[in-house]
């Protein structure tokens, strides 16, 4: 290695809940800049995620993100010509961030009228180990249990 490693920067918990997580989260949905848009659009979430479970939403959104983050893999290694699907592990920090790209991606593409309504019954779905973004991680498991014979390929 020639530097050294970029050092992780502390992240910045959100106002409301001042959790580090949500603030990721919120970071993630926004666009062009736009903080309070997201913000706005998060909290109307978790709002609606309280009055349609009755529970913490926090913890429901927190139990939806660790159904959905992924444990392995597959990256694509060429050996001897040939391109290889190996299974590999994933390091947390882009479990995570997985984790909110496919809750972003899949209730982007739901049918509801708003952003808020759409991301509250993605994490609603997700919470209960359903819903698209729970399927995608199912699909990369098995797409790595798959490919599970090159995993002597992995380095």
């Amino acid at each position: 290695m020639r530097r050294k490693r970029a050092e992780k920067r502390i992240r910045r918990p959100d106002p409301k809940y001042n959790d580090v997580l949500i603030g990721r989260f919120i970071n993630s949905l926004m666009q062009d800049g736009k903080k309070q848009v997201a913000q706005k659009i998060m909290y109307q979430a978790l709002n609606i995620i309280e009055e349609k479970s009755n529970t913490e939403p926090v913890e429901v959104f927190k139990k939806a993100m660790t159904n959905v983050q992924p444990a392995i893999e597959v990256r694509s290694r060429r050996v001897g010509g040939a391109n290889y699907q190996v299974p590999s592990e994933v390091r947390p920090d882009r479990r995570v961030a997985l984790g909110i790209k496919w809750l972003l991606t899949y209730s982007n593409a739901r049918n509801e009228k708003s952003m808020s309504m759409k991301l509250a019954n993605e994490i609603l779905a997700a919470a209960q180990g359903e819903g698209n973004a729970v399927k995608k991680k199912e699909d990369v498991h098995k797409m790595a249990e798959a490919n599970k014979a090159f995993a002597h390929f992995r380095w």
